[in-house]
């Protein structure tokens, strides 16, 4: 091949002869760009190769046919379709190059570089095409190895004429330029053809020898750099997000221009500072903190929300940061994004506050949802909203609505009476005590903000010196508190029901708190409106609740007398104001003969009905009782009237009784229950002094529960009822009471009794400290039931009172001996004046007991108020009275006794019946009215 074209021989002897020691310095210096790896293995054997003597030109073995040479094209367009390249290179860092690396392909690869991504082979030729040196990499690249290149032209390796036309193009381009570059098509040793991106450039050694230096990469591996740096481009000046990159002391080396824009500072202006340097202090701080931690931890930080930094552009800003590090671990910093989500956090800000709002209301319904006090739904109102919604709150309500009355039906006006019951404050002093006293009773101008609102119904949002002063009146004082107090925003919403106002609640803002907006005052009045139902229900509920306290005071006794040989003491408390009113009631019945009747009952149910039904069942005892029948009768009586006593034709009666009877003569008690609480009996100590009345001490004593047979309660029936008849001790004390005294909802009915007799055995000063003691230990967690608590103190009878008994044979001279007994008695009394009418009487009476009885008659007199006559026989059947004609010889007994005594009547006792009447005592106005 001719050697014209490569710039003439003079050349070519300098790049054989006098250029040896300028291409040894220069292929010394090629292998030191190429990473300074000489190949020994290859020396040594070309070394071996001449001592052989081999034939070969320019060091090519004969044997070894000439493989072609590799071709330097400038394609026209895009590779054609046989055209293939070599298999990228792994990314350094990632799993291929790792798995390369641990096979043992990898050498120094592991260390990881852009070098190792892009791989640039080095060639060095002289002016006439001869190969002076062959680097490693262009040995990896191409497959041929540096002894069969070193020394040859390259034209010998090109069988291509039209190749070898545009190499010499290519190195005349570079020798007159100085560069040259371009794509290239090339061939591997196997004839492959190997795309690669060629640099060649033109040195010049120091002894002014020319040589040509040719870079060579796969384009493959410069194209995948190119797209990356592309990308990184368009994502970091594109991107709708700020970025920054910070050097390991924190100052930006680069920031794009969203960053830019949301900093308010140019790009350039950020590089070599710090954030403290760019931003306001405030921001930088916490900014700064978090870029410390990411860069000293390593552990990114991502989303972090945080404020605005630019105070002339509120909002909210997420940055993320994390730490940068190269192929080989060395930290180089931390980037970091920022992101605009003032939007979304107003959004999450606005739907968490629609939250809040929504669990007050549920809260505050919970809280009132089972209140029935229109005073404690006020407070409990003041306090839902303090702190969460306002720093001060009122509640104030027409005085109707806190006592239960009926709403006024004209207009409110400044005479309206109106109390201010709920009140709640952020902090305590003098103006929070003077604006919102508990209790206070509000006064307003009629053309004031409460005045209007009290009016008009609509609510008022109230904001500054002026308006805030026309809240009530001029020269209020809790006005002037308020002003104390930096009040600066205030709401007045009206509190309704059924269309009417019952009250206000005003909330008001102090101090740096922002002032209420319309959105607040929608939620207060949500809130309002919910408030002013409960406060309806409770002035509905107080209402009913005083009309059934009312009836049933009016149904249970007015006044308790005192009997005869009985001291009595009670108490009646109604329900707690979360239950309505219910039956319980109590009663202290005289009857004849000294004997007292002791009644505590209790009608199942609450409200009006229950008392009603009370107040019928009450009556129904008394009139039982005025027939004088023994407790288990009176019982029975009472069921068989329990269709006509229930409450209504579908509900039956249902209720509890217990029915005493005591006799201060005999000292016998008889009672009998329906299903109700058993009684305590507690019986004076053996040291104890004798017994007091009327306001004596209570020596205390033994006691015990009465165990009297329960019988079913009233309206149920099925048990029989029976009575049982005890022997009192003087001075003992007797306690009746109803369930709401001693039951619990988590104890024994018998834990109840027990505490009950325990306090009834202390001594006590008197009857009615022992009643108060008695509700002192109401247990707290007792339902919330009436109570009804009598306690009677049971003597003897008056000391003195004259008594005289007999017991006369069944036989008709009974009679006269009862008349000379009488006689004789009255005389002794000195109470003549009544012997003709008793005598007359007894033997009416006893003439009919012997008539029909066949047992011993008793006769008793008793001389007190009244001259009391008792006369017994064992027959249970009463006396009937009947009008006997004019020709009857019989049959007028009962009608005299009927017209000559002051009372008659007969009672059960034992096995028989005790028939009985008054005499009024001489000087007496009964005694004047029988003989008028």
């Amino acid at each position: 091949m001719s050697n014209s074209g490569y710039g003439g021989g003079g050349a070519r002897r300098a790049g054989a002869g006098g250029g040896a020691g300028a291409r040894a310095r220069l292929r010394l210096g090629a292998n030191r760009a190429s990473g300074g790896r000489a190949d020994t293995r290859a020396a040594r054997e070309r070394s071996a190769g001449r001592r052989r003597g081999e034939g070969a030109p320019e060091g090519v073995s004969a044997a070894q046919p000439v493989q072609p040479a590799p071709s330097l094209t400038v394609p026209d367009a895009a590779p054609s379709a046989g055209l293939r390249s070599r298999p990228g290179r792994a990314f350094p860092g990632g799993p291929r190059a790792a798995a390369e690396a641990s096979a043992g392909g990898g050498g120094d690869r592991a260390g990881g570089s852009l070098f190792d991504v892009v791989r640039v082979a080095i060639a060095i030729l002289d002016t006439a095409g001869r190969v002076v040196l062959w680097s490693p990499a262009a040995e990896e690249l191409l497959g041929w190895p540096n002894e069969l290149l070193v020394g040859r032209r390259i034209d010998t390796l090109v069988p291509d004429e039209e190749q070898v036309a545009r190499i010499r193009t290519a190195i005349q381009e570079t020798l007159r330029h100085g560069r040259w570059s371009g794509p290239a098509e090339l061939r591997d040793r196997e004839g492959a053809p190997v795309l690669v991106d060629a640099r060649i450039s033109l040195l010049v050694d120091g002894d002014g020898t020319p040589f040509l230096q040719v870079n060579l990469a796969e384009a493959e591996a410069v194209r995948a750099v190119e797209r990356d740096l592309a990308v990184r481009d368009a994502l970091f000046e594109q991107s709708p997000l700020g970025i920054a990159i910070l050097d390991t002391e924190l100052r930006y080396t680069a920031v794009n221009r969203t960053l830019a824009e949301m900093n308010g500072v140019a790009p350039e202006d950020h590089v070599g500072r710090t954030v403290g340097e760019t931003l306001p202090e405030r921001a930088a701080d916490e900014i700064t903190a978090i870029q410390r931690q990411v860069l000293a931890t390593g552990e990114p930080v991502i989303d972090v929300t945080l404020a605005s930094p630019i105070t002339a552009r509120s909002g909210y800003r997420s940055v993320s940061y994390s730490r940068m590090t190269d192929r080989s671990g060395r930290v180089l910093g931390i980037s970091g994004t920022v992101m605009d989500v003032t939007e979304r956090y107003r959004a999450v800000a606005k739907v968490e506050h629609a939250r809040r709002r929504l669990s007050l209301l549920n809260e505050f319904g919970s809280r009132v949802g089972d209140l029935l006090d229109a005073s404690r739904i006020a407070q409990e109102l003041a306090s839902a909203v303090v702190p969460r919604l306002t720093d001060h709150a009122a509640v104030i309500l027409l005085q109707a609505v806190a006592h239960g009355d009926d709403l006024p039906r004209h207009g409110h006006d400044r005479r309206t009476s109106l109390l201010q019951l709920g009140t709640a404050s952020v902090q305590d002093g003098p103006e929070v005590e003077v604006m919102l006293r508990r209790g206070a009773r509000i006064t307003f101008a009629e053309d004031s903000a409460c005045g209007r609102v009290l009016r008009t119904g609509v609510p008022e949002l109230l904001s500054g010196a002026d308006q805030l002063s026309d809240v009530t009146y001029a020269g209020d004082p809790k006005m002037q508190a308020a002003h104390d107090l930096g009040v600066h925003s205030m709401l007045v919403v009206p509190l309704r029901a059924r269309g009417i106002v019952i009250g206000l609640l005003l909330v008001s803002r102090a101090g740096y708190r922002e002032g209420f907006d319309r959105d607040d005052l929608a939620f207060t009045v949500e809130l309002a409106d919910r408030a002013g139902s409960s406060l309806d229900n409770a002035r509905l509920y107080a209402r009913e609740r005083t009309a059934a306290l009312t009836l049933q005071r009016t149904l249970l006794p007015q006044q308790v007398p005192q009997p005869t040989g009985v001291e009595v003491a009670y108490r009646y408390v109604p329900g707690s104001s979360g239950t309505e009113v219910g039956g319980d009631w109590f009663d202290v019945i005289p009857l004849p003969g000294d004997r007292t009747a002791l009644v505590v009952g209790d009608v199942m149910g609450h409200g009006l009905r229950a008392a009603a039904t009370m107040g019928r069942l009450r009556t129904a005892v008394r009139v039982l009782a005025a027939l004088d029948l023994p407790p288990d009768v009176l019982l029975r009586h009472v069921h068989e009237l329990a269709d006509d006593l229930a409450q209504g034709p579908d509900e039956a009666l249902l209720a509890t009784c217990v029915y005493a009877v005591f006799d201060p003569a005999t000292a016998t008690l008889t009672a009998a229950k329906a299903g109700h609480i058993p009684p305590v009996l507690v019986v004076p100590g053996e040291g104890a002094d004798g017994p007091t009345r009327n306001g004596g001490p209570l020596p205390g004593g033994d006691g015990r529960i009465l165990e009297l047979p329960s019988g079913a309660p009233l309206g149920v029936g099925g048990v029989p009822f029976e009575a049982v008849e005890l022997k009192i001790p003087e001075g003992s004390l007797l306690a009746l009471c109803t369930d709401g005294l001693v039951e619990s909802r988590d104890k024994d009915l018998d834990v109840g009794l027990g505490r009950l007799l325990t306090v009834l055995q202390e001594p006590y000063a008197s009857i009615q400290a022992a009643c108060e003691a008695v509700l002192d230990t109401m247990e707290q967690g007792r339902e919330p039931d009436d109570v009804a608590l009598l306690l009677a103190r049971l003597g003897h009878g008056q000391a003195g009172t004259p008594t005289a008994g007999w017991t006369l044979p069944a036989e008709p001279t009974a009679v006269s001996r009862a008349r000379r007994l009488v006689r004789a008695t009255l005389a002794e009394w000195g109470v003549e004046e009544l012997t003709d009418t008793a005598e007359l009487l007894v033997s009416e009476l006893v003439t009919n007991a012997v008539r029909y009885a066949s047992a011993p008659i008793g006769v008793r007199l008793t001389l007190g108020e009244t001259l009391l006559v008792e006369i017994s026989d064992p027959l249970p059947d009463p006396p009937r009275e009947r009008h006997a004609a004019e020709a009857d010889e019989g049959g007028r007994g009962l009608e005299l006794v009927t017209r000559l005594a002051l009372h008659w009547g007969a009672r059960a006792e034992g096995m028989g019946k005790v028939v009985w009447f008054e005499q009024a005592l001489p000087g007496t106005p009964e005694a004047e009215l029988a003989g008028g």
